[in-house]
């Protein structure tokens, strides 16, 4: 089995390389195609990834800097406009079971396209939110929740405020929860969704959303699990899937071996799951729970533990 790797930059290196031994430690039988980073006009050269992708299908990415306020667009919303990998998928899964949340966020539309433009002294952003798009996402979230014996779906919203766009979010949510059934329905306030996660967490299965909406929603649960070195994630469409940690590169912790590489390894066993591979998958997630049980903790979670021990202690408990 082919996988495209990309380890980006800041610390994409060590947590992917971390994932990517983890990985070949289960028996896996990956064959690694990476593909390096290269910069064209001072940005990231996407050609060359695109192309490895569409080969592979399949992609086990690293985070990579993106500045702030200036410069290129990010790479990972043009990899999402150009594989056409509409779903973000984010799970926040406590490690004492208590918290098991999944969110499924629209990745191609809304405000986090960054479709933007200036008028005399004014900014100006674009919300797109169209039925095709909601449908798509819906979709997608009730199915997985079907297959994952998720009991119910929430939809999040301000369509109370943001009548068209998050009305028809919302509008298009209601007529494809009639179709299931089986599962629970219900929709709330972004704003309300948020204090109740941090408050009930335990009320929320499956959270379907819009793309900026998502983004936040789903840092806001990696918080209550533990921060955002236990929270992996995967971009997927019809025909790909890009699989990554849901944090960034911070960059001022490269090459100091202190990041906390379990939500890469993480992002690596969903992609085992993708592939069929539960089994290696499985193997994976007993190993951290049986790190964390002993006190073998990273640095973020307080413990004393470097990205090389951490990881050697998953693959000696794998």
């Amino acid at each position: 089995m082919k996988v495209t790797l990309i380890k980006g930059d800041g610390i994409g290196p060590e947590v992917i390389g971390a994932a990517q031994r983890v990985i070949d430690a289960t028996g896996a039988d990956i064959e690694w195609e990476e593909i390096p980073l290269e910069f064209k006009d001072n940005a990231p050269a996407i050609d060359g990834i695109l192309e490895s992708i569409r080969k592979t299908k399949i992609c086990l990415k690293g985070p990579i800097t993106t500045p702030v306020g200036y410069g290129f667009t990010s790479l990972n919303v043009s990899l999402r406009k150009a594989l056409s990998l509409y779903a973000g998928v984010r799970p926040a899964k406590s490690f004492d079971g208590n918290i098991d949340i999944v969110i499924i966020r629209e990745n191609t539309e809304g405000l986090y396209t960054g479709i933007e433009f200036s008028v005399a002294s004014s900014a100006c952003a674009i919300r797109t939110i169209t039925k095709e798009g909601s449908e798509r996402i819906i979709r997608f979230a009730f199915e997985y929740a079907r297959k994952n014996n998720r009991k119910k779906v929430t939809c999040v919203h301000k369509a109370n405020i943001l009548k068209l766009t998050c009305g028809l979010f919302l509008k298009t949510a209601k007529e494809i929860a009639s179709l299931y059934p089986d599962i629970e329905f219900e929709d709330r306030l972004v704003d309300n969704a948020s204090m109740q996660l941090v408050k009930k967490p335990e009320d929320f299965d499956l959270i379907v959303t819009t793309n900026l909406f998502g983004d936040i929603i789903s840092d806001l649960c990696a918080g209550i699990i533990g921060g955002l070195g236990v929270a992996p994630g995967a971009n997927i469409g019809d025909n790909f899937a890009v699989f990554e940690p849901v944090h960034g590169s911070c960059p001022k912790y490269a090459g100091l071996n202190i990041a906390n590489p379990i939500a890469a390894i993480l992002s690596g066993s969903m992609m085992l799951k993708y592939l069929k591979k539960a089994n290696c998958a499985e193997k994976i997630e007993k190993a951290i729970s049986s790190i964390m049980e002993k006190g073998i903790l990273p640095k973020d979670w307080g413990g004393n533990y470097s990205l090389a021990q951490i990881t050697e202690e998953i693959i000696n408990n794998l």
